[in-house]
């Protein structure tokens, strides 16, 4: 049964998800950090994450695992780069990839220099090979998270819940939070795919 109480939060954190901050995911094999990272990025209010798997299949994930946070994000799945960031494209993201560079040819920004305030896309790779290279070369930018010890690569679950709430701080500092991004119709559809999860 819904109560009000129910229906008041499904209203209230409709209202402040994200429209336009959004992940691309390509090729992260472990279920475990796709689940962290569906979490993360539900926490934070994204309400969309674009799935790029052309190298290996995307993992079962237990519906337990992630405290059900992917059930509430809304999933585009494409099996080539280029595809998927034509799409975003039209809709004039920016398209961020994070990648440690080998070389000091690939030009980095930290993650603290980026405007998170326009529309962004961030694109997280595969846990043992990065990001490809294509995505490298089709993004606007790459990022990197600073970096101060021996050790110079961090879980991409982490990394992407550094830079997601990254760009949340500098959201609420615009007070992002604070308004919604949606029209009328487009709240009411939202809440009807709530209500009915």
């Amino acid at each position: 049964m819904l109560t009000e109480k129910r229906l008041n939060k499904f209203k209230n954190v409709i209202s402040r998800r994200q429209k336009y901050f959004t992940l691309v995911l390509e090729n992260i094999h472990d279920a475990h950090n796709v689940s962290a990272i569906f979490r993360t990025a539900e926490c934070a209010g994204i309400d969309m994450v674009y799935l790029v798997y052309n190298t290996s299949e995307f993992p079962r994930i237990s519906k337990t695992s992630s405290a059900s946070a992917n059930k509430w994000i809304e999933v585009k799945r494409f099996n080539n780069v280029k595809d998927c960031f034509l799409e975003l494209r039209k809709q004039k993201y920016k398209i961020y990839s994070t990648h440690i560079p080998e070389n000091k040819t690939c030009i980095s920004y930290s993650l603290y220099d980026i405007d998170y305030t326009k529309k962004i896309a961030l694109v997280f790779g595969n846990e043992h090979s990065g990001v490809s290279d294509e995505a490298i070369n089709f993004s606007d930018k790459n990022l990197v998270i600073p970096m101060f010890g021996m050790v110079q690569s961090l879980n991409v679950s982490v990394s992407a819940a550094i830079c997601i709430y990254e760009g949340v701080r500098q959201r609420m500092l615009k007070g992002m939070y604070d308004k919604t991004f949606y029209t009328g119709k487009e709240l009411n559809e939202k809440l009807k795919k709530y209500l009915s999860k």
